[in-house]
């Protein structure tokens, strides 16, 4: 359906309107009139406020830029640049302890530490995949993967390699779930007598972790652990390859993985228009309705994907025992920049993206919250979004107004709508209490995001002086200070047992060995989330979670008090000699030159907002509109500064192109950049280095959507 339709003062693009009406509406109780009356009030009363709270971003970031220029080539003084900030509002007060009250919050989000999956909503196979990866195969994460050191060799089973894995899941067992005397690895028989567990007749040494069983009692098809309270699943099959194989018949290790998923509308994704977002609403309205589903070929078959089912047991007492078969599904809607031409107001501009999203992702959870049966998401009778990109309390403080506005349009509870406050802003990290404290009745997700403040470190600085290198930005104590104070605060403020607080993602889809010896720092930081990559990252990150109790670090940390001030958090990652070789500065920039054009191609040329794009040296790396804002802020910064001249910048880019070009060689659909660097996407790729300076904050949204649309329209 083309062109547009008018509903209540808006000018809505066909398509959109049809989905809202056709689809969306259909079993809310909301009626439609009443619908886009009440949407065209948000769109047209918000608009103003959210004009205002941009313009005075940059009215701050103009301040800055003054106060930095007039003191270039001086020392910085630390003492003197607090005071300036808090004299134009930047840094404001911290006012008195409090504990949020949000209310009716999931066991995910409130109590049970685990991985976390962020997945972008436009794909619904991956969408499909990270709601089903609650379960993940420990088997097949340690073979499939270099999780024991090594990768599998091409070809058929190994079962040598097969035996390596069971005999590591069984080390895992055993530290986990130890037996009185006894060893996982030499049982071979596991049953269940008067709601005790035994192992070849010997009980956990910690019974109270036996947490049921399905199948003939003295010999259970599934054995249900728990510690921490994550479960792991015993299955036994003496049928199966591997279970037949087996002394004990056990035929693979579950392990429960994603406790929450985050359906991404935002940095994952690239919706640009109606077309777009009628996608990732559909999407999003087939995972709350709980019958999305999605075909594709696969090892040469046909494959139908939908949503897991729930898990049934029989619980120690004899009880049944249903265990959730999904992850916790929160819903990452835009920030408060963009707008979008699927609608436009009474004025002719634009409806701002963010007011678009908080009105339609909570109408389409709407299908999830009426259920009483099957499919359910939330059982507490809420819905999570998670709003990224916002500087300081005052935008927070929108946000909660905006999901009021949303809650009374829909006739729903007030507080229904949970926020989760992504810290990825100066202003909204050195503001944080009273950032929580805006939306103390919703707040149910913090987290650090460290690209994004790094991207928005660097412009907010940009006129101070050259950054260091972006290896040794995140080595400076500006980083430690932001990832320490987001837990300790959140902990000051009474998230532990009601919210989540969150670190950020693992960037190395393949190097699973390495991310078992580093992410466990997550959790050890009092972090009770963080986020993995893919399905199978979810399930190895899981075992650091029975590694570590979370919540006792958490009360641990609370008791010592805050670590980090703002003070630390306002050191500048500046470069301190500057002393780099011609090769060092040229290595720099080709690094982040490739990173951008390799993630810009496919943004703009084919519409994937999130890619495992391989780097300079074919390392494959998650990339998103984070990682490219800080690779085009930090050229941009080294260009303003004369470390590197625009001359040598497009030669950069040029010869990477060709990089990129080979990297996508085996693409039959891939359009090169080189040799006539006259294609949008590499034009894209130039405005982000080129007019980094004078995007707002940094983002590189303006620019991609601007492109993305242009060739669209092509």
């Amino acid at each position: 359906m083309g062109g547009s339709v008018t509903r209540a003062r808006l000018q809505v693009a066909g398509a959109l309107a049809a989905f809202v009406e056709e689809h969306a509406l259909p079993g809310t109780g909301v009626a439609p009139d009443a619908f886009w009356a009440g949407f065209s009030e948000l769109l047209h009363g918000f608009a103003p406020r959210n004009t205002a709270l941009l313009d005075k971003r940059k009215a701050l970031q103009d301040q800055i830029d003054t106060w930095h220029i007039a003191r270039r080539g001086q020392p910085h003084d630390g003492e003197g640049y607090q005071d300036f900030l808090r004299e134009i509002g930047y840094l404001l007060p911290e006012g008195a302890a409090f504990s949020i009250d949000t209310t009716h919050i999931d066991p995910e989000i409130a109590t049970v530490a685990g991985p976390q999956l962020v997945v972008p909503i436009t794909n619904a196979r991956f969408a499909l995949n990270a709601a089903n990866a609650r379960w993940g195969s420990l088997y097949d994460a340690f073979y499939g993967t270099d999780a024991m050191g090594s990768l599998p060799k091409p070809g058929g089973y190994d079962r040598g390699r097969g035996a390596r894995v069971v005999a590591r899941a069984r080390v895992f067992l055993d530290s986990v779930f130890p037996i009185e005397s006894h060893s996982h690895a030499d049982a071979r028989r596991y049953h269940v007598d008067r709601g005790q567990l035994l192992i070849d007749d010997k009980p956990l040494e910690n019974p109270a972790k036996f947490a049921g069983y399905a199948g003939h009692p003295k010999a259970p098809s599934h054995v249900l652990l728990v510690n921490n309270g994550l479960h792991v699943e015993l299955v036994f099959d003496r049928t199966h390859p591997i279970g037949s194989r087996d002394q004990a018949g056990l035929a693979d290790v579950r392990m429960e993985s994603a406790i929450s998923a985050i359906m991404d509308c935002e940095d994952s994704v690239a919706c640009v228009d109606a077309e777009d977002k009628v996608l990732a609403y559909g999407n999003w309205l087939g995972l709350m309705k709980g019958d999305l589903t999605e075909t594709f070929a696969k090892g040469g078959q046909t494959v139908t994907r939908a949503l897991a089912p729930d898990l049934a047991y029989v619980a120690p007492d004899g009880s049944a025992l249903t265990v959730k078969g999904r992850a916790l599904m929160l819903v990452r809607n835009v920030g408060h920049l963009m707008t979008n031409p699927a609608i436009r107001l009474e004025d002719g501009s634009e409806a701002y993206e963010g007011l678009m999203d908080a009105m339609i992702t909570v109408l389409i959870a709407m299908h999830d919250l009426k259920k009483d049966s099957g499919l359910r998401n939330s059982h507490a009778g809420s819905v999570y979004v998670v709003k990224p990109k916002m500087h300081g309390p005052e935008e927070v403080g929108f946000a909660d107004a905006t999901f009021t506005k949303v809650e009374e349009v829909l006739g729903l509870p007030r507080y229904t709508v949970k926020l989760g406050v992504m810290d990825e802003e100066r202003r909204t990290s050195v503001n944080l209490k009273e950032c929580i404290r805006a939306a103390r009745h919703r707040v149910a997700f913090i987290n650090t995001g460290f690209l994004d403040r790094t991207g928005d470190e660097i412009h907010t600085s940009m006129e101070a002086g050259p950054f260091s290198r972006k290896d040794f930005i995140k080595r400076k104590s500006w980083i430690t200070a932001y990832e320490n104070q987001n837990v300790d605060i959140g902990l000051e403020c009474g998230l532990k047992g009601r919210a989540q607080i969150g670190k950020g993602m693992w960037a190395k889809p393949d190097a699973m060995a390495e991310m078992l010896e580093v992410k466990i720092e997550h959790p050890r930081a009092g972090a009770n989330c963080a986020w993995v990559p893919s399905p199978t990252a979810a399930t190895l990150h899981s075992l650091h979670y029975h590694q570590v109790n979370v919540a006792a670090v958490q009360d641990r940390l609370l008791a010592g008090g805050r670590r980090a001030y703002v003070t630390a958090l306002l050191d500048i990652p500046m470069a301190s000699f500057k002393r780099w070789s011609e090769a060092q500065i040229i290595r720099e920039v080709e690094n982040n030159a490739q990173g951008i054009l390799g993630y810009v191609v496919r943004w703009i040329d084919a519409g994937v907002g999130c890619s495992k794009v391989p780097d300079i040296h074919d390392v494959a790396l998650m990339e998103d509109r984070a990682t490219c804002r800080i690779s085009a802020q930090h050229i941009a910064n080294w260009l303003h500064h004369g470390v590197v001249s625009e001359v040598q910048v497009m030669e950069i880019l040029r010869r990477m192109a060709g990089v990129v070009d080979r990297q996508n060689a085996a693409d039959p659909t891939y359009v090169p950049m080189a040799p006539g660097f006259n294609g949008i996407a590499f034009a894209a790729a130039c405005d982000l280095v080129f007019k980094g300076r004078e995007q707002p904050s940094g983002y590189t949204e303006p620019v991609l959507h601007a492109r993305r649309l242009e060739l669209k329209s092509a």
